[in-house]
């Protein structure tokens, strides 16, 4: 199991941290984030019909990227609290964004209490590739804030703006 914590992409930011594990066993792909801190500070939709959707990046939004070493594809994996979610395939940097269709659901646990918010996921990489290659990721997220602009948040930021789609910052390796 792998533990890791979120940094923002500069100031303003919330008073919040991210922290979460990721490990992979064969085939099956767990991640779990905490959003903790001054939860006042954060836009927390409330739970829907969990359905697939565009977009949710505009919001308040946990994501994470996968990427084989030495391919230019990768996986966009987006997580809303509302329980939404999208799943795309990338050609290469930024190009070729297809919703990956084989996907009919992505269920994950969402708890949001007064000063955490959790979620869970479980996936089964079958669902994407066939092979067990080596990974590389990406961890992110996006925080809506009542009354300021979105912050962006992941492991590293290796560029002068927040960019998650950079191969450079899928720096956990399967």
């Amino acid at each position: 199991m792998t533990a890791f914590s979120l940094q923002p992409f500069g100031d303003p930011h919330p008073d919040i941290t991210i922290t979460g594990t990721l490990e992979r066993e064969g085939h099956q792909l767990e991640i779990a984030y905490t959003v903790s801190g001054n939860l006042n500070q954060v836009v927390v939709p409330p739970p829907s019909s969990p359905t697939r959707q565009f977009d949710l990046w505009e919001g308040t939004c946990l994501e994470f990227f996968l990427g084989q070493p030495h391919q230019t594809n990768y996986w966009e994996f987006n997580l809303s609290p509302t329980g939404d979610w999208n799943v795309f395939h990338l050609e290469a940097y930024r190009q070729g964004l297809q919703e990956v269709e084989a996907i009919k659901a992505l269920p994950f646990q969402v708890h949001h209490q007064q000063t955490a918010l959790t979620l869970s996921l479980t996936f089964d990489l079958n669902q994407i590739m066939v092979s067990s290659p080596a990974l590389d990721v990406g961890i992110c997220a996006v925080i809506q804030s009542p009354n300021s602009p979105l912050t962006y948040w992941a492991l590293c930021h290796p560029g002068s703006e927040a960019d998650f789609h950079r191969r450079d910052s899928f720096i956990l390796e399967l």
